[in-house]
């Protein structure tokens, strides 16, 4: 790779305060274009090691964002830059209504409420949710609910973006318009899923997480064979 790498990780190592080790010594790079598949059994560090992108947890070892080390002074500059999609869009998505829930993240940086609401438009517009935008959350789908969550995240206008187990609760078609979607945004992308068919479509490299640690890294297809990793059924609901 010619650019330097969006995000780089260096013997990131994390305990919980059980005493738990969540991760042993990762050592991870992200480029621009990039959509990189984490996968690896429950409790084998995914989601511990991506809460430490943008500050969320923070452990021992160097994480640096966008040429900017993950400290306490840098979080506010490194939450624009990562934009993290939780698994349930239930969690991000609690204003009266869709467009609110959009302009909540630019408000918050301060930007005038007139701005803050071409933000959201725009990104409801990238998301084919705008015209959604007077309704209450609670009245979408679980795949409109996904794509609003989304919305939310590109209003911040991010250079990376963080997805947990995505196509959880998707039908069908709202797993294929949500593999469109995630297909045409132009960020950098990290996607930690069990959806093998998911991750083949979109993604460009994987990394296998084992007990803490990276245990591979190469094309999807070639990480799926070695360890056998079989497609698992989003649940739906």
């Amino acid at each position: 790779m010619n650019a330097p790498p969006l995000i780089e990780v260096r013997n990131l190592a994390y305990r919980y305060e059980d005493g738990t080790e969540a991760l042993a010594g990762i050592d991870f790079d992200l480029y621009p274009g990039e959509t990189v598949a984490l996968f690896g059994a429950n409790g084998s560090g995914k989601t511990t090691f991506v809460l430490h992108l943008n500050g969320l947890l923070r452990g021992a070892g160097l994480v640096r964002v966008a040429g900017l080390e993950v400290t306490k002074a840098n979080l506010p500059a490194i939450r624009q830059k990562v934009g993290l999609v939780f698994q349930d869009a239930d969690d991000q998505l609690f204003m009266p209504s869709v467009l609110e829930d959009v302009a909540f993240g630019p408000l918050n940086l301060g930007l005038p409420p007139a701005e803050a609401e071409q933000r959201a438009l725009r990104a409801l517009e990238e998301v084919s949710m705008a015209h959604a935008a007077g309704k209450a959350p609670y009245h979408l789908s679980a795949g409109e609910k996904k794509r609003v969550s989304i919305a939310g995240i590109l209003a911040m206008r991010p250079e990376i973006l963080v997805l947990d187990e995505p196509t959880t609760y998707l039908d069908p078609p709202g797993r294929r318009d949500l593999t469109a979607l995630l297909a045409r945004l132009p960020q950098a992308k990290i996607v930690v899923t069990h959806d093998v068919g998911f991750a083949l479509e979109l993604a460009t490299r994987a990394v296998f997480f084992d007990k803490g640690r990276i245990a591979a890294q190469g094309g999807p297809l070639e990480i799926v064979e070695r360890f056998q990793w079989r497609l698992r059924a989003p649940q739906q609901r």
